[in-house]
């Protein structure tokens, strides 16, 4: 048996690695960096282009929970992951470069695995995973809206900028995490006056934007919308959001600021930092105009500015069965985030459901784990108005108790009962491979 994978992005990357685990030969096929798409800069396998978080490592965080599955599920993505992380308190954030080419090298080293630089225009005959990403060209969008019968859905996306640390005044910023967590302070914070934010704001909703196409409607994802469109929804929404300050102490006055703009490490090397929460669509000379405004980024040199580009995806819950197949032609899946689930760890999740089904993995994951939840999610939600979504504990059935605690203590009950699940689920398949 050999299996096609098309897209070598997390998820194809990861589906790969899992199908040459089984004994299955693969082909993965990655059009980059041959054709470019407008978010990527390389052609490496499972590059980030976002931002370098995966996000919360915490339980009682859905995607810290997703986290953890995929370790005891022995995710090599995740692997990679671990050993590149750079410091970002509680959360998983790694050096994309070096993340990428640790990818890389996973993939090479594996003698079942023929990674082929070309674009796949049509469906490839016999067994298929189509992993290619919310950034799949035009043909290849092309011939999947053929093979479905379906027009494409889309939502925009936006990039944080990154700046040059050099570059930072640190009369101005501090580091320090919310409330301390985290150990050593991995954050590095940009204090705002009451007068600096509101200035800053005004300058924000005036600022020129990069115009959609005349044949593309507008519409973004929830869980990254661009900070000026955030800033239009009210001039206090960014004092609540990305820029709030709750739990930071600026040292220089011993008082909270009024609004805070955090940066992270991009690069082990720290000499590269994004802004958290910043994905932006202003035009590049805008972006150096009022990111500048923030104190501590006067003369603030962008190593890469924020941008903003379409992601297609499928409806999954009309088109794909409860495996991951194509209802009308099940020698073909899809999975990572063209079939609808958003996020970096999501979509390694997608790679890894992916990979096993198709090895022929029988006993579905429980749904009361983030694993069940993801593979569920694109084949049992409403269909009507599906659309991109995160790893969130909505999506998990409820306890059959009442917690006591709040919030934070179901969420907590909600990952244990999760990883006991989990847990006997990998013991039963354990016990079905020695018979």
């Amino acid at each position: 048996m050999k299996v096609t994978v098309v897209g070598a992005g997390l998820a194809g990357s990861e589906a790969a690695l899992q199908l040459a685990r089984s004994g299955i030969r693969v082909d993965l096929c990655e059009m980059r960096p041959g054709t470019m798409t407008p978010a990527h800069t390389t052609g490496l396998p499972a590059e980030l282009v976002c931002s370098n978080s995966l996000r919360s490592n915490l339980l009682h965080n859905a995607p810290g929970l997703l986290k953890e599955e995929l370790r005891m599920c022995e995710s090599f993505l995740m692997k990679a992951a671990d050993s590149c992380r750079v410091p970002a308190g509680g959360a998983l954030a790694v050096d994309r470069e070096e993340f990428s080419r640790t990818v890389r090298e996973m993939l090479l080293d594996h003698e079942l695995i023929t990674m082929k630089e070309e674009e796949v225009n049509d469906i490839p005959s016999g067994e298929v995973i189509i992993a290619a990403g919310p950034l799949a060209s035009k043909p290849l969008t092309d011939a999947i809206v053929e093979l479905t019968g379906s027009g494409s859905l889309y939502f925009y996306d936006a990039i944080a900028p990154v700046i040059d640390f050099e570059s930072i005044n640190m009369d101005r910023a501090f580091f320090q995490n919310r409330y301390e967590k985290g150990g050593d302070a991995d954050y590095l914070n940009c204090p705002l006056s009451e007068e600096e934010y509101f200035d800053f704001v005004r300058e924000l909703k005036s600022a020129e934007r990069v115009s959609p196409r005349d044949f593309e409607k507008e519409i973004h994802f929830q869980g990254c919308m661009p900070v000026e469109a955030i800033a239009d929804s009210g001039d206090m929404s960014l004092a609540f959001g990305a820029m709030k300050p709750v739990g930071l102490l600026n040292p220089l006055t011993g008082q909270r600021p009024f609004a805070v703009v955090q940066l992270r490490m991009e690069n082990r090397a720290g000499t590269a930092w994004n802004l958290v929460g910043f994905q932006t669509k202003l035009t590049y000379p805008e972006q150096k105009r009022i990111f500048r405004m923030i104190p501590g980024l006067e003369k603030a040199e962008f190593i890469r500015l924020g941008s903003m580009h379409r992601n297609t995806f499928i409806n999954g819950p009309s088109l794909l069965g409860g495996r991951m197949r194509l209802k009308t032609d099940e020698r073909i899946m899809f999975a990572g985030q063209i079939t609808g689930i958003e996020g970096y760890i999501e979509s390694i999740a997608s790679g890894y459901l992916a990979g096993k089904l198709m090895a022929g993995l029988q006993t579905l994951p429980p749904a009361d784990t983030a694993l069940g939840a993801i593979l569920r999610y694109t084949s049992e939600t409403a269909t009507d108005n599906y659309q991109p979504s995160n790893i969130n504990y909505g999506l998990f059935p409820p306890m059959a108790d009442k917690i006591r605690g709040g919030r934070r203590a179901r969420r907590e009950a909600q990952a244990e009962r999760a990883l006991m699940s989990l847990g006997k689920w990998l013991v039963s398949l354990s016990a079905v491979s020695f018979q």
